[in-house]
């Protein structure tokens, strides 16, 4: 298992690069977001993981995406209200800084197909899109009543995206039709922190809630959700859907725990809890798209960690 200790700084957010099979990006706050400064992270894998830079920001800094387009450009989702675009080969300022949320931003993602946009989501309720030689947003999408968590693109097509939020819905949205939601996925009894699509079914969706559980969906049945899984003990902040297999599936939380689940024959089965690789919430996951069954967590106990859990190793 690869690690690094982010001294001074709690992570928030893990990100692979989707070019290069060694790096590695770490969005971290001071005094855990509520106050302080942030921090962007830059590793280089190999036995362990070695820091290659670091990037600075007056407030705390909650999400990271590399760029689909270049190599060297990664945005970062900042407390101030702000989304940063950053060039890791400069040793300096974000090279763009984007200021229209008017609280927190918490998620950035990029398109991952049409790979020219990213979008932003804050707790003033909307979600942004943009693109990087634009100052000003393109669009804003209003419909969520509560902060929304997350907005992640569909690995299929370019203008879907789903969102999670705090009024307990996750929404399916076209990028061209800004002014209203296609569909709205309702069933967690609480508070929407995470979703994500599945990487081989362009109709599936996975949320995670505050409610513990994590729900299953097919966007062709709104109604209610394919599956609901349930051994989190407190809230879940983040799933992923694996980019090698169609039935795995990973979550962490507040339970200070990560687990893997296997969507099999219409259940859902967990495969692993780690519950001793952590000790405080463990709040970024992501898979690495070059090294098969590859995850990488950061938590707020400053350490972010690389490694193919036990339940997936051939």
């Amino acid at each position: 298992m690869a690690s690094f200790r982010t001294a001074g700084f709690n992570g928030y957010s893990v990100s692979f690069s989707p070019f290069e099979d060694n790096l590695l990006a770490c969005a971290a706050s001071q005094h855990f977001g509520i106050v302080g400064n942030g921090k962007l992270f830059i590793f280089a894998q190999g036995p362990d993981l070695r820091l290659l830079s670091s990037y600075g920001t007056q407030d705390a800094m909650y999400d990271c995406t590399w760029s689909e387009q270049n190599h060297d450009n990664i945005v970062t989702a900042c407390g101030d209200g702000s989304v940063k675009l950053w060039d890791i080969k400069i040793q300096a300022r974000p090279i763009r800084s984007y200021h229209e949320h008017s609280r927190e931003v918490v998620g950035v993602h990029w398109n991952l197909v049409e790979k020219s946009t990213f979008l932003s989501a804050s707790w003033d309720d909307t979600v942004k899109l943009w693109t990087p030689e634009r100052q000003q947003s393109i669009c804003t999408f209003r419909e969520h009543h509560n902060c929304v968590y997350g907005a992640v693109w569909s690995p299929y097509h370019p203008t879907t995206f789903a969102t999670a939020a705090g009024d307990g819905t996750v929404k399916v949205w076209d990028a061209k039709a800004p002014n209203a939601s296609a569909i709205t996925l309702s069933g967690h009894l609480n508070e929407v922190l995470s979703c994500d699509w599945n990487k081989y079914n362009p109709n599936i969706l996975v949320s995670g809630s505050v409610d513990k559980s994590i729900r299953v969906w097919d966007v062709r049945q709104p109604q209610r959700e394919m599956l609901c899984l349930t051994g989190h003990t407190f809230a879940v902040r983040r799933v992923k859907c694996s980019p090698f297999a169609e039935n795995v599936i990973a979550s962490c939380g507040y339970d200070i725990t990560m687990r893997v689940w296997d969507l099999v024959q219409g259940k859902g089965v967990c495969l692993s809890v780690l519950d001793q690789i952590h000790t405080e919430f463990v709040v970024g996951l992501d898979w690495s798209l070059h090294a098969q069954n590859q995850i990488a967590t950061c938590s707020w106990d400053e350490n972010v960690l690389v490694f193919v859990p036990d339940c997936l190793k051939a």
